[in-house]
């Protein structure tokens, strides 16, 4: 697929490169990088776990990671992003992770 086209590859990176900026803009604390997998730090694995629930009690499926998949203090939310995400989705994700986040009084 590759050999013929970059379409997808190149609304990969578009997507990541969105998102990344967008969440930063809420003011979420993102491992840097350019890569799809975006980790959100959150720090405190109750925080974490609480934040994944209330995610998916609005629609959005994040998966919460916390000692021992991660070391200890170091919590956070791992999004994977991919090429079939439209902006319209993007942006409801988005939307919820800063209404959790409030309501969290994280931002």
């Amino acid at each position: 697929m590759l050999h013929q086209s970059n379409l997808l590859r190149d609304k990969l990176h578009e997507n990541t490169s969105y998102f990344r900026s967008e969440m930063s803009k809420l003011g979420f604390d993102l491992l840097p990088g350019k890569h799809p997998i975006v980790p959100i730090m959150l720090y405190d694995a109750e925080i974490a776990q609480e934040f994944s629930k209330q995610l998916l009690e609005k629609g959005v499926y994040a998966v919460g990671f916390f000692y021992p998949v991660v070391p200890k203090k170091l919590a956070r939310i791992r999004v994977q992003l991919s090429a079939a995400h439209t902006i319209k989705q993007l942006d409801f994700a988005l939307n919820v992770f800063l209404e959790v986040g409030k309501n969290l009084r994280l931002i």
